[in-house]
């Protein structure tokens, strides 16, 4: 699988990104970190408060996306079940264990200099680039 070279799309969509956890952390004083906002609108907790404007923006940008330009953001996903749970399961994992996911660690706790983010990013960055290495050379999925 190859893929594409986007510098101005991905320098956008990152300070979008930036830009949102800003005003979040302003409105809320929380860190937008997507786990822990969707943890909280979960049970037992199940408080909708700011969480649920948040995520109900994720869920709206793939269709605002296809009415402004006519197409769909292109996404490359795996159609093998069995690797996607397996994926989903090590993700959630990891999101429990290391206290936060890559929004909350990576987007919003290395700006805030913090260890243990920044422990937590490199750790998850350095599994990523192993997995896909693995996948692309050694399983060729």
């Amino acid at each position: 699988m190859e893929t594409q070279f986007t510098p101005w799309a991905s320098l956008l969509g990152g300070m979008m990104i930036g830009l949102s956890a800003v005003i979040f952390m302003a409105f809320t004083g929380r860190i937008a970190g997507i786990s822990g906002i969707v943890s909280r609108l979960l049970p037992p907790d199940g408080s909708t408060g700011t969480g649920l404007p948040f995520v109900m923006g994720l869920l709206v940008a793939a269709p605002l996306y296809f009415i402004l330009t006519g197409a769909f953001p292109v996404q490359a996903v795996s159609g093998n079940s069995v690797l996607l749970v397996i994926a989903g399961l090590l993700v959630g994992f990891g999101a429990t264990h290391g206290n936060g996911c890559t929004s909350g660690h990576g987007v919003c706790g290395i700006s805030r200099l913090s260890t243990r983010s920044m422990v937590a990013t490199i750790t998850f960055m350095a599994a990523a680039a192993i997995t896909v290495f693995a996948m692309r050379h050694g399983l060729g999925a």
